[in-house]
């Protein structure tokens, strides 16, 4: 019995969420199909910004949901700085898809509403790839080696693709997101992937990459986040059954240095180890902040 009503919970609890979700939806892609239309730029911006309070709220929603209905003790510091109307790219540990709302809370009404670079595929995904695309979310079509191997002439196009996606962003703040390690950490792909980080998987570049090439020039700085769960990392479906999920998240503001956004990552090796060594510092860093973390919650 104990186990059903646990279900029981997680069913009203991710129900709740849905319907939240499809509430925003409607009057978001209806708004998105009107701004899709109209030939005029500033009402287009005007809509771009109603359409991010409308993000907003649906946001603040979930969130007053996870603090009623749910178990979630969150901590967060560094966010004092921050702007509404910067634009930043924001990069993060990854370790459980509640990370994704967490970092909702987090940053709802603190910075321009949060963009994720999403496979193009993923816009035929029921409901939410519709709503991705109403949000202004930058959909990017990445071709793979062997592809690019037998198609030469279409090497670079998936980047001119991602830029030409951005260009929406020139007149509108905007935080792009990219969760660096790829993945969500486990502590099997720390021992496959050989990581030399205790709680962390190696950083990848080519997201970040990706991000710095369409949107260099635009951002102000880096939101460089770390997210502890003091009790380990708690999945989504048991968040919503009532798991008690205590997070702590520290987010440092970085400066962006030119020479991330002038170099050439695909054709430059040397600018490829520099930015290799950039991230593995301040994955260093972020190594002992989990550590640090964790020592004093359990002491």
């Amino acid at each position: 019995m104990k186990a059903f009503f646990r279900n029981l919970r997680g069913v009203v609890f991710f129900g709740g969420f849905t319907i939240n979700t499809i509430i925003w939806f409607i009057p978001i892609v209806l708004l998105a199909v009107v701004k899709l239309l109209l030939p005029v730029p500033a009402l287009r911006r005007s809509i771009t910004r109603v359409l991010m309070m409308m993000g907003e709220n649906w946001i603040s929603t979930n969130w007053l949901m996870m603090r009623v209905a749910g178990s979630v003790s969150l901590q967060s510091s560094g966010l004092d700085n921050l702007r509404l109307d910067g634009w930043y790219l924001v990069i993060s540990n990854h370790q459980t898809w509640v990370d994704i709302v967490v970092l909702q809370a987090v940053f709802n009404r603190r910075i321009p509403f949060l963009k994720f670079f999403i496979k193009q595929q993923l816009i035929w995904f029921p409901l939410l790839g519709i709503a991705w695309w109403a949000m202004d979310m930058p959909f990017m079509k990445r071709y793979s080696p062997s592809y690019l191997a037998k198609n030469p002439h279409m090497k670079g196009k998936d980047l001119e693709t991602t830029k030409r996606a951005c260009e929406k962003f020139c007149d509108t703040p905007t935080s792009v997101i990219n969760f660096i390690e790829g993945t969500r950490f486990s502590e099997d792909k720390r021992v496959a992937r050989k990581s030399p980080y205790k709680h962390l998987l190696q950083p990848r570049a080519g997201g970040l990459a990706i991000a710095l090439s369409s949107m260099g020039d635009l951002f102000e700085g880096i939101a460089d986040v770390t997210m502890v769960y003091q009790d380990g990392a708690t999945s989504f479906w048991d968040m919503c059954c009532g798991s008690h999920v205590d997070v702590v998240v520290s987010v440092r503001e970085r400066k962006l240095e030119n020479w991330l956004v002038e170099g050439n990552y695909e054709a430059d090796r040397e600018f490829r180890k520099r930015v290799h060594a950039w991230l593995g510092q301040i994955w260093t860093e972020k190594d002992e902040i989990l550590d640090k973390t964790r020592e004093s919650h359990g002491s």
